[in-house]
């Protein structure tokens, strides 16, 4: 009796092992992209190190596996990226469609809610900030009252995912902290570029075009201007590019100029020109050189930023949405460019 009791305990112990799901020390990431603009996805981590390179099939689907250490990712298409969140043993599938990116973007399978909640997380930060600039032009205290608001969006959608791994909600209750911070740190001076709209645009004289001789700002009264203010340096300027063109062929027929200033130094100036003809730029290229007057009539602390004056002169928003975010299109329909 007592060795069939070993034996039958032996037997439980074998079935037992072999229910238990394996441990995988890697990450499987997998699913379909429609319209799909590249052949392959690039994985990313927060040190902007290339972790791994997805290969996308014909029919826009991709299967891969790498081992990661616990943390946010990035996963990008060259134009639109999506943050993720992984951890080795995850096996998560992803659709999105490029067309829709933001909006269309999911995530399945075990481990997805961290990735999830980024992506819940990416659209309000799209809905919240795509007006953020409008609230500058509130009085403080009215400001800081609809931060805060805004700032509870932000926690509620939090609380709706509780089962998260700690460290990375620590962490990234320490980056929306930091967002809201910053934003409430720079109410003195985005009040005073608000406060812009409506008044007479400081102006850019004699900058280099790079097509030949100088252009002001005076030489395109008449038209709308949207400037891009940029630096070949510059990533997230970058980033604009494809958007950009794509904005500039719509309305190349309109009544509106497209206006590219690099702040580049000096010592870049070869850069810039090459970039030019690299990426097939369009529009009015200038070079600043060392003349800043008009960067620092805006206030301008930071690129990618874009400005729309209208055909008289007067600045329409001093810190207009980017190619990139379709309130552009609407702003421009609205105006009957």
């Amino acid at each position: 009796m007592k060795k069939l009791l070993i034996t039958l305990t032996a037997i439980f112990i074998f079935i037992a092992c072999k229910n238990e799901p394996e441990i995988k020390d890697y990450a499987t990431l997998s699913g379909k992209i429609t319209n799909s603009t590249s052949k392959e996805l690039k994985i990313i981590n927060r040190q902007n190190q290339l972790v791994k390179t997805l290969v996308i099939n014909e029919d826009g689907s991709f299967n891969d596996t790498l081992k990661v250490d616990n943390g946010v990712y990035s996963l990008t298409d060259g134009n639109e990226y999506a943050a993720l969140y992984l951890e080795n043993n995850f096996d998560i599938t992803v659709t999105l469609d490029t067309q829709s990116f933001d909006e269309s973007l999911t995530f399945t399978g075990n481990g997805s809610d961290g990735s999830s909640y980024l992506a819940k997380k990416m659209l309000l930060q799209e809905q919240t900030f795509n007006d953020i600039n409008d609230i500058y032009v509130l009085e403080k205290p009215e400001f800081l009252n609809d931060l805060e608001k805004k700032k509870a969006d932000f926690t509620n959608l939090k609380e709706q995912y509780k089962n998260l791994d700690s460290t990375f909600m620590a962490e990234d209750h320490k980056d929306t902290e930091g967002l809201f911070n910053f934003l409430a740190s720079r109410y003195d001076q985005m009040a005073k570029v608000a406060k812009l709209k409506g008044t007479p645009s400081p102006k850019f004289v004699n900058y280099e075009n790079y097509k030949g001789g100088t252009t002001s700002l005076d030489d395109l009264k008449g038209k709308y201007v949207y400037v891009d203010v940029w630096a070949t340096w510059c990533g997230p300027c970058k980033r604009e590019i494809p958007y950009l063109k794509k904005v500039e062929n719509e309305f190349h027929d309109k009544n509106i100029e497209f206006v590219s200033i690099s702040v580049d130094k000096k010592g870049a100036y070869e850069a810039w020109k090459k970039m030019i003809v690299d990426e097939k730029l369009g529009g009015i290229q200038l070079f600043a050189g060392d003349d800043l007057e008009f960067i620092t009539g805006y206030g301008i602390e930071g690129i990618p930023r874009f400005i729309l004056i209208d055909d008289k002169g007067n600045i329409v928003n001093p810190d207009a949405p980017r190619p990139s975010n379709p309130a552009l299109k609407d702003l421009f329909n609205s105006l009957n460019i």
